[in-house]
């Protein structure tokens, strides 16, 4: 994501994660150690963001931050997986310090837009599904840039009973990783 576009979207968080529709209380996972958290993540799927139209190859990366807690770093392709790489740098936060599940982004301080964590696999931190109270965004991501398809499915129906439209759910494609599209 360029520069400008991660700065419009930090601007327009507060609006783009409310919602007029009303749906029961967003849960979280119960704890996350920020610690084993940090690293490399590959985005699996998704709900389409107007801010991360053309990406492919999609990752997030977090480590200790100066300011924040957490320092993070979007990164795609443009247009196809051997395009530009894009990036952007922001900083997170937990909002909830008893379970650290419920966390705050910034690419453009000071507007912040919420960042849960709503499953995890809690023994390997090897997948996470990450989405907002609002439901207008959703993200898959793995430890790696293909996941078990039986996995995935199950990650879904998760998110469905949780309240997310998953037909919305796209793809991501990781062929700049594994030598093929997905």
């Amino acid at each position: 994501m360029t520069h400008r576009r991660a700065v419009f979207l930090s601007l327009l968080a507060p609006v783009l994660t409310s919602s007029c529709v009303s749906h029961p209380p967003l849960e979280v996972v119960e704890a996350i150690d920020l610690q084993r958290y940090l690293g490399r993540w590959y985005e699996i799927a998704s709900f389409p963001a107007w801010f991360q139209e053309g990406c492919h190859c999609s990752t997030a990366e977090y480590s200790p931050g100066t300011d924040e807690p957490i320092a993070v770093r979007n990164s795609c392709r443009l247009e196809s997986a051997d395009g530009e790489l894009d990036t952007a740098e922001g900083v997170a936060r937990p909002v909830d310090a008893t379970s650290n599940a419920r966390l705050e982004v910034s690419f453009a301080r000071p507007f912040w837009g919420d960042y849960w964590i709503l499953e995890l696999d809690e023994e390997n931190y090897a997948w996470v599904v990450v989405g907002t109270p609002s439901r207008e965004y959703l993200w898959i991501l793995s430890r790696t840039p293909v996941m078990d398809e039986a996995l995935l499915q199950e990650l879904m129906a998760r998110a469905a009973a949780k309240g997310f439209d998953i037909s919305r759910l796209q793809r991501t494609d990781q062929s700049c990783w594994t030598g093929a599209a997905t």
